[in-house]
């Protein structure tokens, strides 16, 4: 709906506004982060340590399959060269926490499928920017304030990891000071400086900011449980409200112009990115696994692709590299479809699953 309300309200239909592409970009990311950091309390330690295989089978197996799938795809139905093939396979290859949440916050879904959703969209956006900006770098692009050299990149990502980690362990030292502490009414402001304080570090050293938010939301949980319980009710509400606005702001993005390069081709590979792209790989991955057929069904069609492949679309469109505007809009389809069909059908999806007995009497938190 509220994608609906920015195409009717953008140059599409009514004109009444169009925000400039490093507004929206900015807006993406930001709500990208709050989705993270509060998604990220859903994972302390001691559910990463019983769950952590499925997430790295479809970190290590499905999204790397992914990326060649979809860039393999690109190439065959479009005739862009492989480089630039394989950069739209690496945009698309993350899948977004934002619209797998109807699957991640229902305590009917069984447990190991939420947490292998919530890690695997947790990390791979974060994981998938150095690929991204390395490859914009290979076609001779130039991302304003990025750098697309692997060294400096992988540097990006342990500096987001260590800032994730330790503003948390600082801020829950602070609060057990005697003479510091926290009024029990006040006690979801605790871990929102934490997040806001983490977003202007990260952005003033050019940290990994995905990577960043996600394990800040981990270290939260498992150092600070009672302050994360008190967080979870108002992070739930600030990330429904950016990722609503977001979508507003991405709505009017979209112009007539833009649908209109897109043609038969475009239309094909934003379908069977979905179709093929996504579920092919992870159902390889989890081949063996401790999942159901239906929970692996579920964790192959949820692969959304939301607000990490815009800004990365949106990098891509400012990079200056061949063919930029062509990839950045067959982006725009892919997530488009991605937004209308994943959240058309993530309710009907869930109220199929039940638990199963290899998750009953599992820890949640």
């Amino acid at each position: 709906m509220f994608l609906a309300a920015g195409l009717v309200a953008g140059p599409l239909v009514l004109g009444v506004d169009r925000l400039d592409a490093a507004t929206v970009r900015g807006i993406a990311s930001a709500t990208l982060f709050a989705v993270l950091f509060t998604d990220g309390q859903r994972a302390p330690l001691s559910v990463l340590r019983s769950r952590w295989r499925e997430p790295t089978r479809a970190l290590l197996i499905a999204m790397p399959l992914t990326f060649v799938l979809v860039g393999g795809l690109a190439h065959l139905l479009l005739g862009l060269d492989w480089t630039t093939s394989l950069l739209l396979g690496a945009v698309l290859a993350p899948t977004d926490p934002v619209f797998a949440a109807a699957l991640v916050g229902r305590d009917d879904v069984p447990a190991r499928l939420r947490s292998l959703l919530n890690i695997e969209s947790g990390l791979n956006d974060g994981l998938a920017l150095p690929v991204v900006l390395v490859l914009i770098g290979i076609l001779g692009g130039r991302p304003d304030g990025e750098s697309t050299e692997l060294g400096p990149l992988l540097l990006e990502v342990l500096i987001g990891l260590v800032l994730g980690i330790g503003f948390p362990l600082i801020g829950a030292a602070l609060l057990r000071l005697p003479v510091i502490g926290i009024e029990p009414r006040l006690g979801p402001l605790g871990p929102l400086a934490v997040a806001v304080l983490l977003f202007a570090a990260c952005q003033a050293t050019h940290a990994n900011l995905y990577i960043a938010a996600f394990a800040a939301g981990i270290t939260l949980s498992t150092v600070s449980p009672r302050g994360s319980d008190a967080f979870a009710h108002v992070g739930e509400l600030t990330s429904e409200l950016a990722k609503s606005f977001a979508l507003l702001a991405f709505g009017t993005l979209v112009t007539a112009a833009l649908l209109g390069q897109i043609g038969i081709a475009g239309w094909a590979l934003a379908a069977l990115a979905l179709a093929l792209g996504r579920p092919l790989p992870i159902m390889i991955a989890l081949l063996g696994s401790r999942l159901d057929t239906r929970q692996r069904l579920a964790a192959a069609w949820f692969g959304p692709k939301g607000f990490a492949s815009v800004v990365y679309a949106l990098i891509v469109l400012e990079s200056g590299i061949p063919d930029a505007e062509y990839v950045f809009v067959l982006i725009v389809a892919t997530v488009t479809v991605s937004i209308t069909l994943h959240s058309a059908t993530d309710v009907a999806v869930a109220g199929t699953l039940g638990e199963s007995p290899d998750d009953r009497g599992e820890p949640d938190r």
